[in-house]
């Protein structure tokens, strides 16, 4: 039975709003678990990444921000602002808790990845982190990325990848389809929550794809880096000066 919070029509984007206000105070506690803390390692990795492409101080956007993890890191590491944007205000309401309890300077706004409140070229730094696989429109939110890009600013997303390796890939699928609907069910009380993790990945393009994407959005010098045998993904990508 596929999750109930996957849809690929108009309710796409309410039902993903829907989990995340459901799993968002337990959120950070269980990728913590899942990954076994390296998904702290891999979003320090995709902000220097992003930041070393950067004027500093860079203006930064985190988009899909979530509890804040990346928006934080921005902050820390000298960025001049940090802006953070998610459309589900019980992870809003996270990072800004976090946000007053360590006395950081972000701010965040509610906001659709499809269409920010932005002007163009606001920012010099976008950040996503296991967000962009969320997106009712990958394509449209790409865009509105580069949009509000300076020129010469760098994006940096990362997601869950496809490894390229079939025996990896195998494994991988097995291992998520068997492990994310007891996580599920053992902090929400739901397997669909993490169900949602698998079945999301079979219409998400991974990192190659993702690349392709970007090109066809306009940014220039696309790449990306696997992490864990490329069951991780880090897309990069500029604004063309």
């Amino acid at each position: 039975m596929p999750s109930k919070y996957l849809s690929y029509d108009g309710q796409r984007a309410p039902r993903v709003r829907e989990m995340f206000s459901r799993i968002a105070e337990r959120y950070d506690l269980v990728n913590d678990l899942m990954s076994f803390g390296f998904h702290r390692r891999w979003k320090r990795e995709t902000v220097r990444l992003a930041r070393d492409g950067a004027r500093p101080p860079a203006r930064v956007l985190d988009l899909c921000c979530g509890s804040g993890d990346l928006a934080f890191l921005a902050e820390k590491a000298g960025a001049r602002e940090v802006v953070g944007v998610d459309f589900t205000f019980p992870m809003l309401a996270v990072a800004r808790r976090r946000k007053l309890e360590a006395g950081r300077e972000s701010r965040f706004v509610q906001a659709d990845a499809l269409a920010l409140p932005f002007p163009d070229a606001a920012f010099d730094v976008v950040t996503v982190a296991y967000g962009l696989r969320n997106v009712a429109d990958l394509p449209a939110s790409l865009s509105e990325m580069r949009r509000v890009l300076a020129p010469g600013g760098r994006v940096a997303i990362l997601d869950f990848g496809k490894p390229e390796n079939r025996f990896t890939a195998a494994l991988y699928g097995a291992y998520l389809r068997a492990v994310m609907p007891l996580v599920g069910w053992l902090f929400h009380g739901d397997p669909d929550t993490y169900r949602y993790i698998p079945e999301s990945l079979e219409r998400y393009p991974g990192q190659r794809g993702v690349e392709g994407l970007m090109r066809d959005a306009g940014f220039v010098q696309t790449r990306y880096q696997n992490r864990v045998l490329g069951t991780m993904g880090i897309n990069l990508g500029e604004a063309p000066l």
